[in-house]
Formats: C-alpha cells, sequence, structure tokens
C-alpha cells in the first residue's frame, strides 16, 4: 500500500515539535545533533512542497495572460 505524503501544515507541525525538543535546557549534544538534521529535513520538504505550489501558481497565471 502507497505511503501517503504528509501536508504542509502536517510538515510545520513536526518542525515545530522538533523546535521545542532543542529549546529544552536537558537536551544531549547527541540529540540536539540527531534533531538538528531531523529539522533540516523536514524543513527541505516544506521548501520542496512551497516550491511546487509557487510552480503551478506561476503555470496558472500565464496561462490566464495568453
Amino acid at each position: 500500500m502507497a505511503k501517503q505524503a504528509k501536508t504542509l501544515e502536517q510538515t510545520f507541525e513536526q518542525l515545530e515539535a522538533v523546535m521545542e525538543e532543542l529549546e529544552k535546557e536537558e537536551i544531549s549534544l547527541e540529540d540536539s545533533f540527531r534533531l538538528y538534521q531531523e529539522g533540516m529535513k523536514l524543513l527541505k520538504e516544506c521548501n520542496d512542497s512551497i516550491d511546487k505550489v509557487e510552480k503551478k501558481l506561476m503555470i496558472l497565471e500565464e496561462g490566464q495572460e495568453g
């Protein structure tokens, strides 16, 4: 069965949870690094999703002008 893609909102929620964990004082260096990597991965997913939407909007705008 195919894995359903996360929505942009779900990815932002996960990113926010990672940031909250990173702000905790008792977090170890290893956990900080792991969470940093996870956060960067989530940020890339957000950027990719936003880029796709921007490209679709540009195509729609070009279609309306032509």
